[in-house]
């Protein structure tokens, strides 16, 4: 039961807290001295899924990317977030914080970002707030892969 109590209430005050946040509303734009376009998670929430046979799992659910992130594919873009980890060696960038994120049920698999870190990988907190710059793919063939991810990666700024 108090575990329950804790859960809940650490997930209001996440919830809270993200109510204040602006960053997930930040519209792309292109800085022309640094050539990095800024990615919002509401630009890469714009995305369809389309159902199709896959050989290993039957029918699935494919990513349909939006033009404007087929665009970004290879380039240098920025995107801010909270550092969820994946396993014991790395980690994802998300548009949630843990309690929240598209696996524990209450949000997409396109609020999430793999990220490859230029050089090696920092130890970083969970739901640490992070600005990264980074090269951007996407993935709509490989259903298990994440569907956008950040190679090349720095962290430019941490909160």
């Amino acid at each position: 039961m108090l575990k329950k109590i804790i859960i809940g209430i650490y997930t209001g005050l996440a919830v809270f807290l993200m109510s204040f946040s602006t960053h997930s509303s930040i519209v792309p734009t292109t800085t022309a001295y640094q050539n990095i376009t800024e990615v919002s998670w509401k630009l890469l929430g714009q995305i369809d899924f389309v159902k199709r046979k896959n050989p290993h799992y039957g029918e699935v659910m494919y990513p349909m990317v939006n033009s404007t992130l087929k665009a970004l594919q290879g380039k240098k873009i920025k995107a801010s977030g909270f550092i969820v980890p994946i396993d014991s060696k790395s980690y994802a960038l998300s548009k949630n914080v843990f309690a929240q994120c598209f696996f524990c049920g209450n949000a997409g698999p396109e609020t999430i970002m793999g990220i490859q870190f230029k050089g090696s990988t920092p130890r970083l907190k969970t739901d640490t707030y992070v600005t990264i710059e980074g090269t951007f793919r996407y993935n709509a063939d490989d259903i298990d892969d994440w569907i956008y991810h950040i190679e090349n990666a720095v962290i430019t700024h941490q909160k």
